[in-house]
């Protein structure tokens, strides 16, 4: 069994228990460093129809298939191209997703009526140990993000539970260190090209590659659908506006009654609960972004003003995250 981390708040009998159930066709609560996803059997069309219904997820949205470090690709991809292969080298076990042309008949439940598969290798060490045991470490786990369709991501055990129930099994894997969803890479697009920027960056990407950042980021017109690429995503239920910082202090407090805050500086007037303040620091900003989402859409809040992120290529997956946030927001 692979080691897990001490931070973890997993017991191998509870990893033992997790496969047991996931072989036998039921989803499971599994923490990876993105964020956590609610898993099942990607092989057992009946297992992962039961991840589409817990979370809402319309059937033609594809989900992400999660392997172990040494699992078989040509288990899953009609092909793996050199470029799939660099970047896998370079980067798994980690937040990234290759998009792959998928053998046929695998996995078809997954993939929404397409003949492409996402695959991931996730790094968190409980993930790796769930993965190991499952299917004698050849098996996939079909995972989307363990919420609500449309919802923000749990980053912590317990956002999970609050969404889904105390019904289902969550391995508790502690808060997740990236905590975005990861990158993710057209493989059958020559060159590649980047769907869904996360926290890896098109500069390393490209540099695995030999390509330009520019070849990575063009337009994705005709591209396979992916996980997370739909306008509106990973929202509140509470109405956000994104707002610069300069117009957020000026109507703080007067016309701010009933705002909850999230910046980027702390209010110019002195501590608030209403105001929540997080590092300009893009790694630590993404890890904590989800949770403070979530702290203020719990607040009773009438809406929540978000400080605009820098225009600066490591705030690019932050600006596509709060843009899509912005858009499905005050719903349900």
């Amino acid at each position: 069994m692979a080691e897990i981390g001490t931070d973890a708040q997993v017991r191998p009998r509870e990893i033992i228990e997790a496969v047991r159930r996931l072989e036998a066709g039921e989803i499971i609560g599994l923490p990876t460093e993105t964020v956590y996803g609610l898993a099942a059997d990607a092989e057992n069309p009946d297992a992962v129809a039961k991840i589409y219904a817990a979370k809402g997820r319309p059937v033609d949205h594809p989900v992400i298939v999660h392997v172990h470090r040494h699992a078989d690709l040509g288990h899953w991809a009609a092909e793996v191209p050199e470029a799939a292969r660099r970047l896998a080298a370079a980067f798994w076990p980690g937040p990234l997703t290759l998009i792959l042309p998928r053998r046929p008949s695998v996995a078809q439940a997954c993939v929404g009526g397409q003949d492409t598969i996402g695959l991931r290798c996730p790094s968190h060490p409980v993930a790796q140990a769930v993965l190991a045991l499952f299917k004698g470490g050849q098996g996939g786990l079909a995972a989307p993000s363990a919420n609500r369709f449309g919802r923000i991501s749990p980053t912590t055990a317990a956002h999970v539970r609050a969404e889904l129930g105390d019904s289902l099994l969550v391995l508790d894997g502690g808060a997740c260190a990236v905590g975005i969803e990861s990158t993710i890479v057209d493989c059958t697009a020559q060159p590649p090209r980047i769907l869904r920027p996360g926290q890896l960056q098109a500069a390393d990407l490209a540099a695995a590659l030999g390509v330009t950042e520019q070849e990575l980021l063009r337009p994705t017109e005709g591209s396979p659908r992916v996980a997370g690429a739909l306008p509106a995503h990973y929202a509140p239920r509470t109405p956000l506006l994104l707002r610069s910082g300069a117009d957020i202090d000026a109507d703080w407090p007067a016309r701010a009654a009933g705002i909850g805050v999230l910046a980027l500086h702390p209010s110019p007037t002195g501590p608030s609960a209403n105001w929540v303040a997080l590092p300009a620091d893009a790694t630590i900003y993404a890890r904590e972004l989800y949770a403070a989402m979530r702290a203020l859409d719990v607040g009773g809040f009438r809406q929540i003003w978000v400080e605009s992120v820098p225009l600066t290529a490591d705030w690019l997956a932050l600006r596509d995250r709060l843009g899509r946030a912005a858009k499905g927001s005050g719903s349900g």
